[in-house]
């Protein structure tokens, strides 16, 4: 059994995440056994746990993982037919390492027989190894498929049974209420006698184009000369007439064309607006089951379930509310026994609300619970060198809370596997950026939490304000945008390292759009400062929650309504970039991100330089590590090693956590893992090398893949150093660090 309380813990959770996805992995591929993909996650989740094995020590399920994880391997490289047979020995032996587990974790007892698995067909590596007998387990239990959509949820699974696999959230299709396909065919035939109307308009066009060619003729041809003067009259007259009755015509076609094309645009966004109940849905058995598996007394709140809002957005919205309430649960509502004794009722309330304006949605989730402990964050904030006792002595109580929503940031030891294996609020605060909303934070000690998040009702269009800044047009998104001022260059001053004017008697940072967006020729800007102190500069003010900044521009153009364009994949994740949409003029338009912007003026050095004193940070005394892990017991044990080393470690559990979270702190060197899902450690060195930024940052690679391709394939994607777990020795790690730092 595993003697470390914490590790055994992490472990268990660990390893029942792991084996359920694979249960439910092998039941797909029953069906699909040529299906790529699962492969390769099945894969992915034996690395993992024949990973978390070998760190502990755990020798009889790090060897049956291997063989599955061989299996799944020779599957996908297409070395083996994966057949009914071998699917049937793969079950058996993960009912083996099952028992192993349980053995592992102090909760299984030895049953009378054990269950031998069955070899694979040939040409798939046995997944039990034949020199180690297995030793006696629990025979399986049965795996609980997936019930069907529309069917009745399954009875709730005992406390301790492994967590339902997070699968994502799609919505394949939508039920349109018949009255709305009739509006919008009615809309359709307005649209086709519209179409007839301007074909009228272009044959009436058509004649006076004749008739003036027939006049160009009889002036060449003097014929006018013999004309009298009534009869031109007469021509002119019926000229203008003509011309009046088409503009006329045009002007009323225009008008109906407009109103046609809008409410066919609105009718069809409209099509795709769906209540949140058809997410509401999903929590309840969420919270009760989660509530039994921490012996917790939660009773779950919806209101607003007739809200409506785009499906995308009930999409992307729903890892992040799930991430919310397991947080709710997890750390915010106390055990009964410690409510009773604070004056409160055994059951804790979790509430989960939904409302509406005319253009944004905004959900509330809430608890009744232990709320933030300001004191703790600061202390954490400290800890971690992100401020200094004096300007967080300076912060108001909101932005001391918002504090939790830093990548990384958090006050316990360990973050639990039910509020995130390891994942902060911050995932929840990026997820609510990306979908252009922002997130709120109220909290009172002893009374509870409310995270609010106010989102688009659509994201098929958005209002933006276009404005000029060297020479090219930028559109912000209207929500964010406060107010316009011209400013005098002379009411600039410096506070705390940052370009400011006064309003309303409060300071507000500014900076030129152009310098953020490091534009070419930016510098005129700065000359203007010292050169002509009486000119003006028009100052965009937008807010983000609480805090606000200024955007300087040459000018404010116009307020549109505008369909955003999405990036491309290679340009999904450009600084300050939210995406693009096309003007009137067809002129393709940048739509900037405002959280990107203020952070982005936070990190601007001062102008001519050297920050002062006043925003000086002391350099931390110990060297930070970004520490990259998909498995949650290997990290936790890596993450001792190196602290016990006098590193500060802050942890990412895949790749592409570890590159998003690269540029929010100064990194001594990275620590990977190879194999890791969303981005491996291959294509996260390949990234890092290829950001100038970080070229000379050392990265280590720490995985099972020991092979002398694996490390040229490791060393070739930019590593500084190759470790393999097979022969891992917390020495070896801590003198590598010591010679690359």
């Amino acid at each position: 059994m595993i003697e470390d309380k914490e590790l055994r813990n992490l472990f268990k959770i660990e390893s029942q995440e792991r084996l359920q996805h694979l249960d439910d992995g092998l039941l797909r591929l029953e069906q699909t056994p040529a299906d790529q993909g699962l492969l390769e996650e099945l894969f992915r989740e034996a690395h993992s746990l024949k990973g978390a094995a070998r760190m502990l020590g755990l020798t009889d399920i790090q060897t049956m993982a291997h063989q599955l994880e061989d299996a799944f391997g020779a599957a996908r490289k297409g070395e083996a037919a994966l057949k009914s047979e071998a699917v049937v020995g793969m079950n058996q032996t993960l009912a083996a390492i099952r028992g192993l587990v349980l053995a592992a974790i102090g909760e299984g007892a030895q049953p009378a027989a054990a269950v031998e698995p069955a070899a694979p067909p040939q040409g798939v590596a046995p997944i039990a190894p034949a020199e180690t007998p297995l030793p006696e387990i629990i025979p399986p239990t049965p795996p609980v498929s997936t019930p069907p959509v529309g069917s009745q949820p399954a009875p709730a699974a005992p406390a301790g049974s492994p967590a339902p696999r997070s699968e994502a959230f799609h919505i394949e299709t939508i039920r349109v209420d018949p009255k709305r396909l009739d509006a919008l065919l009615s809309q359709a035939g307005e649209l086709t006698v519209t179409k007839i109307r301007l074909a009228h308009r272009v044959a009436e066009i058509d004649g006076l184009l004749d008739e003036c060619e027939e006049w160009s003729r009889g002036v060449h041809s003097r014929q006018f000369a013999a004309d009298a003067a009534g009869a031109i009259v007469q021509r002119l007259e019926h000229l203008q007439e003509t011309l009046n009755h088409l503009r006329s015509g045009a002007y009323e076609d225009s008008t109906r064309l407009d109103y046609v094309s809008g409410q066919l645009e609105s009718g069809i966004r409209a099509l795709r607006l769906l209540p949140m109940s058809t997410l509401f849905m999903l929590f309840p058995r969420l919270v009760h089951d989660l509530a039994q598996e921490l012996h917790k007394e939660v009773a779950l709140v919806i209101d607003g379930e007739d809200t409506v809002t785009d499906k995308h957005v009930l999409e992307e919205i729903k890892d992040p509310l799930m991430h919310m309430l397991r947080n709710a649960i997890d750390h915010g509502i106390e055990p009964p026994e410690q409510r009773e004794r604070a004056g409160k009722s055994r059951t804790g309330s979790v509430w989960i609300k939904a409302s509406q304006t005319h253009d944004r949605v905004i959900i509330e989730v809430g608890d009744d619970g232990r709320g933030l402990d300001i004191e703790a964050i600061k202390s954490t904030a400290v800890k971690r060198g992100m401020y200094r006792e004096a300007e967080l002595a300076g912060m108001t109580v909101a932005q001391i809370q918002s504090l939790i929503l830093v990548s990384g940031f958090s006050t316990t030891s360990f973050i639990t596997d039910l509020s995130g294996r390891g994942v902060g609020l911050d995932v929840v605060r990026n997820n609510v950026e990306r979908l252009k909303g922002t997130l709120q934070i109220e909290s009172a000690p002893n009374k509870g939490l409310i995270i609010r998040a106010q989102l688009p009702v659509s994201l098929a269009t958005v209002r933006v304000l276009v404005a000029m800044a060297n020479g090219r047009r930028f559109a912000l998104p209207a929500e964010y945008v406060q107010f316009s001022r011209k400013v005098l260059l002379r009411e600039i001053y410096t506070m705390e390292g940052h370009r400011t004017f006064s309003f309303d008697e409060q300071p507000v940072s500014v900076a030129w759009l152009g310098e953020l967006l490091e534009l070419p020729e930016s510098g005129h800007e700065l000359q203007a400062l010292t050169a002509n102190p009486e000119a003006t500069a028009v100052c965009v003010v937008l807010g983000i929650g609480e805090e606000r900044f200024g955007l300087m521009v040459d000018d404010v153009l116009d307020e549109l309504e505008v369909m955003l364009k999405p990036q491309s994949r290679l340009l999904k994740r450009i600084r300050n970039v939210s995406g693009a949409t096309i003007l009137e003029t067809g002129e393709v338009c940048v739509v900037l991100n405002p959280h990107d912007l203020f952070r982005t003026l936070c990190k601007k050095p001062l102008v001519g330089g050297v920050a002062p004193a006043a925003v000086q940070v002391a350099p931390a005394a110990k060297k930070v590590l970004l520490l990259a892990e998909d498995s949650i017991t290997t990290r936790t044990q890596e993450k001792r090693i190196l602290e016990s080393a006098g590193y500060e470690i802050v942890t990412a559990v895949d790749g592409m956590d570890a590159y998003n979270k690269l540029g929010l702190r100064d990194y001594a060197a990275v620590v990977s893992d190879i194999n890791m899902p969303n981005m491996t450690g291959l294509e996260l060195a390949e990234k890092i090398r290829a950001n100038k930024k970080f070229a000379e940052l050392p990265i280590i690679l720490v995985t099972s893949l020991s092979s002398e391709a694996d490390k040229r394939r490791g060393l070739e994607a930019g590593a500084n150093a190759y470790i393999s777990k097979p022969e891992f020795d917390q020495r070896a790690l801590l003198d590598c660090l010591k010679r690359l730092i």
